[in-house]
């Protein structure tokens, strides 16, 4: 039997997978791993329940809520918040755990449920392991004065705002914003925090209906957003996605500004302000080469990890360090968060441009983004990818060429038979040219063989 949890939690079609007796499945495992076997002071345990605003996501929720309570974990129900309010929430609450129902930047049919433990810290694998091992035994079941109660958080969004105003080291008056809240669980809190903190707010995106969530709108459908920009003249846009645990963003002439820009900018701030520990910036191997050239001539050290928001947020914890993210958007600010927090990494931004005088497109400068190449080979056996022969030594061909100018990355996928193959090179024609030699010797050499009957 697979494993149900996958890179960010339990995540599917919302009553496909993801059922409601799952949900309460999950959440009577969880209050036992992540309540009851860790509170040690005698009190009922307690968990902080958000959710984004899928129609789905109210049953699931309703499901979580009776499954934790039933296991006797007094619940605080924070209704539809972004993922990163429900990772504070937790810490500033000093709530056992947490759980947040979302599935992100997925399509309104889906849906997932991800936990934080005491802090709002992500769970290691070996947590998540021992909850689904619990879910096949006898639930607690605790009766009278025991059971948990369900309240709500009336006042989570406010502390949530609060909390992100204290951040910035410089208000937003004169700025003019676009937000593209993804029909998201930002649509309420984002536009708030903007306005409280002194900027000109024009939102879109911001008017979830359960359905519409991420349809056309967002940090995967920028187009929106950039025609915004150019309409109210504005300094900057925003965009989240889902849950807000990401942001991307766009210059005052419509052009994309990436995770890495985005990082390379708070970096090189972090850096002259004397906050950036050890100076080292944490980004994953799928960050631009641009990135890590920028930084080394900035004094900044990149220490890079696999690909996903968890490993950044590994490689942080274990050498202490205040920054990470991935070229996705992801972006971790220790000292302020334990998760990626779009709207966190959206008012940094703007104020970094109310901070300098400087318009975005001037601070994107700091890095110089190589092009970057992706193909996915599909239908190859990637188990082969790091053993075949032939395919290293083209890979080390094509290094070689590259030199200081660029780089090759060969991935196979861990859910899926493709290789994903990418270069990055000086100039675009060069990047095609290497990533389609090496995607031909992916497909020659790693071909599925075909079964006989």
């Amino acid at each position: 039997m697979s494993r149900l949890f996958g890179t960010d939690g339990v995540r599917g079609l919302a009553n496909g997978l993801l059922t409601a007796e799952v949900a309460m499945q999950l959440a009577q495992a969880a209050a036992v791993v992540l309540g009851h076997d860790r509170n040690s002071n005698g009190t009922r345990p307690r968990a902080v329940v958000a959710r984004d605003p899928r129609a789905s996501g109210e049953f699931i929720a309703a499901a979580v809520e009776a499954g934790l309570s039933s296991s006797g974990i007094d619940v605080y129900d924070a209704g539809v918040l972004p993922t990163p309010a429900a990772a504070y929430l937790v810490a500033d609450l000093d709530a056992d755990f947490g759980v947040m129902i979302s599935a992100s930047h997925n399509p309104a049919p889906d849906n997932g449920i991800k936990f934080f433990a005491r802090g709002g810290q992500k769970l290691p694998d070996d947590v998540e392991d021992a909850i689904e091992a619990q879910m096949s035994k006898e639930a607690v079941r605790p009766v009278g004065a025991d059971v948990g109660r369900i309240q709500r958080f009336s006042d989570a969004e406010d502390r949530y705002i609060v909390h992100l105003l204290g951040t910035i080291p410089h208000n937003l008056e004169g700025i003019r914003v676009v937000l593209d809240c993804a029909h998201g669980a930002a649509s309420g809190c984002s536009p708030q925090v903007f306005k409280d903190a002194g900027a000109d707010v024009i939102v879109i995106g911001a008017e979830p209906d359960g359905h519409n969530i991420n349809d056309g709108v967002g940090s995967t459908h920028l187009g929106p957003l950039k025609e915004a920009v150019l309409k109210y003249g504005a300094n900057l846009g925003i965009a989240h996605d889902g849950d807000a645990d990401r942001c991307l963003a766009v210059d005052h002439e419509g052009n994309v500004v990436d995770g890495d820009q985005i990082m390379a900018i708070l970096a090189v701030a972090l850096k002259k302000s004397g906050k950036l520990k050890d100076d080292v910036l944490v980004a994953t191997v799928m960050s631009n080469l641009g990135l890590k050239i920028a930084l080394r001539q900035a004094g900044i050290t990149i220490r890079e990890t696999a690909v996903g928001d968890r490993y950044v947020l590994e490689e942080m914890r274990d050498g202490g360090f205040n920054l990470g993210g991935e070229q996705s958007g992801h972006v971790i600010f220790a000292d302020y968060a334990t998760t990626g927090d779009g709207v966190l990494t959206g008012l940094q931004l703007a104020a970094q441009i109310a901070l300098t005088g400087k318009p975005l497109k001037e601070l994107a400068t700091v890095m110089t983004k190589l092009p970057q190449v992706l193909i996915n080979v599909k239908g190859v056996d990637r188990t082969r990818a790091g053993s075949n022969e032939v395919l290293a030594q083209a890979v080390a061909a094509a290094e070689a060429a590259l030199g200081d100018t660029g780089r090759v990355l060969l991935r196979p996928s861990g859910t899926e038979p493709v290789v994903r193959v990418m270069v990055e090179a000086a100039d675009e024609e060069t990047a095609h040219s290497i990533a389609e030699h090496l995607a031909q010797v992916v497909r020659a050499e790693l071909a599925l063989e075909l079964v006989s009957e």
